[in-house]
C-alpha cells in the first residue's frame, strides 16, 4: 500500500481492488469500535453502486460489528423509481448490506413520494440522528452522492435536496451496468448535499477503476470547489481516499 496526504484527505492507493475494499471495510469497523466505546448508537450513512461491492461485502463478513448499534440511511436516490427495480439505490443496498445484518433501523428515501416533500423528510430524519460515518464513493464527473458539479454547493442550506442529473453522471449508469441505454435512466434523483456527506464526523471514500482516474486526480490535486465536488473531502477532518492501481493511475 503506498500512502499520500491532500491537505487534510489521506489517500491509500492498494495493490488491487480486493485489497482496498478489505482495508476499507477493517478501517470503517476499527471506527464504529471506536464510536461505539462513548456512544449507545451510531448512524451511518451508505453508498450504492458496483464500486461499493468489495468494501460492503467485508463489512458484511465481520462478525464483530455491532450492527445493532447502527442506524443506516443512504445518500441519493431516482426519483419516481419502483421501489422494486433492481436499479433503485434502496434496492442496491437491501441486497447487499441492510437486509442481510440486524441494523438498529433502515431509513430509506422513499422513490414515489413527493419528492419536495420527501427531501424535507429525511431532511429532518437526519437532523434528529447526525450522521457518524458515511461510506461513500466518487463519480466520473467528481460527484459524491448525486451532487454533480451544476448543482453542488458547498454551503448548501439544505440538508437533501431534488436535483438534475447531468448527462456525464447518467451515463456513468450505463457504465456501471445499471441500465441498458441513456435514455432509460432518470432524470432527477433527491441527494444528501455536500455540507450533509461532508459534516459527518467521518468519510470513508472507496474508489476502484481506471474510468475513475481523472476524478480522482481532480480529487486530490485540482483546486478545491464545486467543479469537482469531491474535493470538499480535503477540508474533512477525517476523510480517507482509498484507490486501486487502475483509480489512481493519474497520482
Amino acid at each position: 500500500m503506498k500512502t499520500m496526504k491532500s491537505h487534510r484527505l489521506s489517500v491509500q492507493i492498494h495493490e488491487s481492488r480486493d485489497a482496498m475494499g478489505k482495508a476499507a471495510a477493517a478501517d470503517i469497523a476499527a471506527c464504529i469500535h471506536s464510536l461505539l466505546k462513548t456512544k449507545d448508537q451510531i448512524n451511518m450513512i451508505f453508498a450504492a453502486a458496483p464500486s461499493q461491492n468489495e468494501v460492503l461485502h467485508y463489512l458484511c463478513e465481520d462478525a464483530t460489528i455491532p450492527w445493532e448499534r447502527i442506524h443506516a440511511f443512504h445518500m441519493d436516490e431516482y426519483v419516481g423509481i419502483a421501489p422494486d427495480a433492481p436499479q433503485g439505490f434502496a434496492q442496491f443496498l437491501r441486497r447487499a448490506i441492510f437486509d442481510r445484518k440486524p441494523f438498529a433501523s433502515v431509513n430509506l428515501i422513499d422513490s414515489t413520494a413527493e419528492p419536495q416533500e420527501e427531501a424535507v423528510r429525511y431532511s429532518q430524519l437526519l437532523a434528529k440522528n447526525p450522521p457518524d460515518i458515511v461510506c461513500m464513493g466518487i463519480g466520473e464527473n467528481g460527484h459524491i452522492a448525486f451532487n454533480d458539479p451544476h448543482v453542488a454547493d458547498f454551503q448548501d442550506p439544505a440538508a437533501v435536496k431534488v436535483v438534475d442529473l447531468d448527462d456525464v453522471c447518467r451515463m456513468q449508469q450505463v457504465h456501471d451496468g445499471c441500465f441498458a441505454s441513456l435514455e432509460l435512466v432518470p432524470k432527477y434523483a433527491m441527494t444528501l448535499t455536500v455540507p450533509t456527506l461532508a459534516g459527518a464526523a467521518y468519510q470513508f471514500c472507496v474508489v476502484p477503476a481506471a474510468a475513475k482516474a481523472q476524478a480522482v486526480k481532480n480529487t486530490v490535486s485540482g483546486e478545491i470547489g464545486a467543479h469537482c465536488p469531491a474535493t470538499v473531502l480535503r477540508n474533512c477532518e477525517n476523510a480517507v481516499l482509498y484507490c486501486d492501481p487502475d483509480s489512481a493511475a493519474l497520482l
